[in-house]
């Protein structure tokens, strides 16, 4: 639920920037900012989620980020300036940084290794789905008042926040996040609830037991947890300052396939994409928005379908099948867009039809491979102890990845044209593949606990892995 109401906040500013620009009469500057500005308050929303996360627990850290994401929509929905949409932006912002941390750890940490890619690539079904009734807000809300109507867009997103933070207090909270503090009864018997077998669940509560470093033999209510640094200095120190090499190629794994996700240019399409078919050849507003709907429908379908195939195809089979697809997808879109624009003022049909088909191509391939597996992968590769903030140095990259590329798309493709900025993208999403088959090691029906063994290596293949990091 709080990655449809990211994803929607994602999709309606796409439509929302035209009427916003046309009635507080603001320049490319400010839609540039506007744009990019909820990344940037994302990034210190995910940097702040790990450690509070660590302190009140996975669960009552969403209601949190909800709450947040709740004032920040009433105040976009408010707004009577830039100032005040500016600040809610922010807001809301923080809240989407804490929730892009939590959901999918959350998501991994519930969930038995069968089903986890299934379970832990949910929330990009939901930023699918939001992204998507965004899209079609955009279309609904652009018959009435210009005033009335992207406000409207912007503040009808408070409503499934409220809900959100009421309705997630029903759930579990985290197994691995009771054990790290103690309490184990409360974990043993939540472990048997979201387990498929009593077997299962005595086996998942016996490794998290020896990752937090519990004798596995203890089977009391509660248990002392080996004392850690205090302020998660000793867990930094780990991360950053003195990590083992398993540790240091998971953190280069995590964080590059953070990297690569927004670099290679999905979120100049999301929130662009009436610019990008305008440039095609499309000059009705209406048709504009109703070609964006196309490219949320893509992605949700895409999406759905990569979720059936995470734990049979598996992560890294995936990754690299999907950066392939997008480097053909992106040099066929900015081959077209540049013959459109070489041949201004005139109507090329067949460029036009086959700019909007290599976008939608290019969203398809994203979102069978690197959407979902970037926070599926990133969120179970870390040794429990790491887990929240390794995962949330990722989602920080990410954060900064998709702010850089909303606040500089509309400079980029003014300096070096818009197809330049396409074949730009491509050559980054080769950077990615190489990056992928060079490193990434198959994760698919490992448990957690397995990961930095996994990682470590104990063969030759994985030691000369090790080297190239």
């Amino acid at each position: 639920m709080i990655s449809i109401i990211f994803g929607y906040d994602t999709g309606v500013m796409s439509g929302a920037m035209i009427f916003i620009k046309e009635d507080l009469l603001i320049n490319d500057t400010q839609v540039q900012v506007l744009a990019g500005i909820l990344n940037i308050c994302a990034l210190v929303g995910s940097l702040m989620a790990g450690r509070i996360s660590d302190l009140i627990g996975r669960r009552y850290t969403i209601v949190l980020a909800s709450i947040i994401f709740l004032i920040g929509s009433v105040l976009m929905g408010w707004s009577p300036g830039y100032a005040v949409l500016i600040t809610g932006r922010c807001v809301a912002g923080i809240g989407v940084g804490f929730a892009l941390l939590i959901a999918p750890v959350y998501s991994a940490e519930v969930s038995s290794a069968k089903s986890r890619g299934f379970l832990t690539s949910l929330p990009e079904w939901g930023i699918a789905i939001g992204i998507l009734l965004g899209y079609i807000s955009n279309v609904a809300c652009a018959k009435l008042s210009l005033r009335l109507g992207w406000r409207l867009m912007l503040g009808i997103a408070a409503v499934p926040s409220l809900l959100l933070a009421i309705g997630i207090l029903k759930m579990p909270e985290s197994p691995r996040w009771l054990i790290s503090q103690g309490k184990l009864g409360k974990a043993k018997r939540i472990l048997f609830k979201v387990s498929n077998s009593p077997e299962e669940a005595e086996k998942r509560f016996r490794d998290i037991k020896i990752a937090a470093g519990i004798d596995e033999d203890c089977d009391s209510e509660f248990a002392e947890v080996p004392k850690k640094e205090s302020g998660g200095k000793g867990v930094w120190k780990d991360l950053l300052l003195r990590p083992t090499p398993a540790v240091r190629r998971i953190l280069v794994c995590a964080v590059g396939i953070h990297f690569f996700e927004h670099a290679v240019g999905i979120e100049a399409v999301v929130l662009y994409s009436p610019r990008i078919f305008k440039s095609a050849g499309v000059t009705d507003k209406h048709k504009l928005l109703l070609a964006t709907v196309g490219v949320g429908l893509t992605k949700f379908t895409f999406i759905v379908l990569s979720t059936f195939l995470m734990d049979r195809v598996g992560r890294r089979r995936l990754l690299l099948t999907s950066f392939a697809g997008i480097i053909g997808a992106l040099s066929l879109l900015g081959t077209c867009l540049t013959i459109v624009e070489r041949h201004h003022g005139e109507k090329i049909l067949w460029a036009l039809g086959l700019s909007i088909a290599s976008c939608y191509t290019f969203v398809a391939f994203f979102n069978i491979g690197v959407a979902p597996v970037t926070w599926v992968y990133s969120s179970e590769i870390f040794p429990l102890r790491l887990r929240a903030q390794g995962y949330s140095l990722g989602v920080a990259v990410n954060r900064l990845m998709n702010a850089m590329i909303s606040m500089t798309f509309i400079s980029l493709y003014k300096a070096i044209t818009i197809g330049g900025a396409f074949f730009l993208f491509a050559g980054v999403s080769l950077a990615g593949w190489i990056f992928v088959y060079t490193l990434f090691p198959e994760t698919k029906g490992r448990s957690l606990e397995e990961m930095e063994e996994l990682f470590g290596g104990g063969n030759r293949k994985s030691d000369e892995l090790e080297g190239r990091v």
